[in-house]
């Protein structure tokens, strides 16, 4: 099947590893030519020289007011366009409500929510038919995750948030789409694991509680991204899809 990705131009934020980083090899390997951040110079470009020519690097605080025009302006001066990004923002700190500072809260909401808001309205103002913004969020969007309390609190009102961006934009022809993972085999879930006293345990315990009865690769997400980014999904918007291998227990 042909995504029509050849030679289209994202962008893909907090894409040096993880969830954005398979979003991008995704995007690459299906001839698109993306924009990958990371919060310092070294680790973006390492990660868009692995993926190749039509990958390029920059440092990129989501929070900064500055850097949705700064991340669409190298799009279009690196590969002469602008078709699409991928809002993928790091996990806040983990913690219960007795545990988490206002300085975490008010850190996350910067960079978590409000950075992911500057980036879908400046994405939004540039982008024209057939664009597309998208959103990496958590399955804590429909089922809170112990132990995530700050993640419980934002990513509900970011999807809340690009819902209402899908229903404004889609006259202009603009989707707006979410992915929800749960357990994908990263870094990331690895140190939630991690937290507790047996992590094998914890794993095992949460594969049982899959349908699939394991974890995700990365690279099934990246594949679910590059599908929901294409032109090959152009009649969807304003969904958000579960990528958890059937753990959430609702539709």
């Amino acid at each position: 099947m042909d995504l029509g990705l050849k030679d289209r131009v994202y962008v893909v934020t907090g894409a040096t590893r993880g969830l954005g980083n398979a979003a991008a090899r995704e995007l690459v390997a299906d001839g698109a030519k993306v924009i990958v951040t990371g919060r310092d110079e070294k680790s973006a470009a390492g990660a868009a020289a692995a993926l190749g020519t039509n990958a390029v690097g920059t440092a990129a605080d989501n929070a900064a007011p500055e850097t949705p025009a700064r991340l669409i302006s190298a799009a279009r001066d690196h590969f002469g366009g602008f078709d699409g990004i991928l809002i993928s923002v790091g996990g806040p700190p983990p913690g219960f409500v007795a545990d988490n500072t206002d300085e975490q809260w008010t850190t996350a909401f910067e960079s978590v929510f409000l950075g992911a808001v500057r980036l879908a309205r400046a994405a939004a103002a540039e982008l024209g038919e057939g664009g597309v913004v998208g959103f990496v969020l958590s399955g804590s969007v429909y089922e809170p995750i112990p132990g995530l309390t700050i993640s419980n609190g934002l990513r509900p009102g970011l999807a809340g948030f690009a819902k209402s961006l899908a229903d404004e934009l889609g006259p202009r022809g603009i989707r707006v789409v979410g992915l929800l993972p749960s357990r994908i085999d990263t870094d990331r879930v690895r140190e939630l694991d991690g937290l507790s006293a047996d992590p094998e345990a914890t794993r095992a315990v949460n594969e049982s509680r899959i349908p699939l009865r394991r974890y995700g690769t990365p690279e099934e997400f990246g594949r679910t991204a590059a599908f929901l980014l294409s032109p090959a999904a152009s009649y969807l918007t304003g969904i958000m899809v579960p990528v958890d291998g059937g753990m959430r227990s609702g539709f």
